[in-house]
């Protein structure tokens, strides 16, 4: 069982300009004290071949962390248009919002990001440079894809041991990037069988 779980992540001012500023609320539980920070990541992929694009957004740290609720405001610039190839601007991408505990991923949200002309004119006749102040960025935040990795939140109890990932995994491909996602966290927990 994860030591810390996201109960809701929504996604602000949406759609907006590519140009925004993101914004996340992000809220989590905690369900056991933790001595150190969580690092809560946000992550442009800026082409579905080559990752050597993507930019890290925002790397914020948070904690320690008690037992509770919790919730926070994520935001972020956007992404650099300068550092992404001009054909993959517009079109669809992803964008990954993680968290860390002493280094370790322990969950993964990921989202579909659309990003065309507003303008229905623009969007046909697209002109040979991208014009990205005219740019609308839509985050797909209805289907999140969450991904959880098993990990050792109390490593001073029970030394170093790796831990197993479960097998309830499946992989979904952004390009021929492939990431491995579970169902949204809007479907409900399996009851465990008596």
């Amino acid at each position: 069982m994860s030591a810390v779980n996201i109960t809701n992540v929504t996604v602000l001012d949406n759609p907006a300009s590519f140009l925004t500023p993101l914004q996340f609320e992000i809220s989590y539980e905690c369900v056991t004290p933790l001595n150190d920070d969580l690092e809560w990541k946000l992550i442009y992929v800026g082409s579905a071949e080559d990752e050597t694009y993507d930019q890290q957004l925002e790397s914020v740290l948070v904690g320690p962390v008690n037992v509770g609720n919790y919730r926070f405001l994520l935001q972020v610039d956007p992404p650099d248009p300068s550092k992404i190839r001009e054909e993959d601007i517009i079109g669809v991408t992803v964008l990954l919002l993680t968290c860390s505990y002493l280094g370790q991923e322990f969950v993964r949200v990921g989202y579909y990001v659309n990003n065309d002309y507003e303008d229905e004119q623009l969007r046909e006749e697209p002109p040979s440079k991208v014009q990205i102040d005219k740019v609308q960025r839509n985050i797909l935040s209805d289907k999140p894809r969450v991904t959880k990795f098993p990990i050792n939140f109390h490593p001073e109890k029970s030394g170093n041991v790796e831990p197993i990932p479960s097998e309830d995994h499946h992989a979904e491909k952004y390009g021929d990037r492939e990431q491995p996602f579970d169902p949204p966290p809007t479907c409900p927990p399996e009851e465990p069988e008596a």
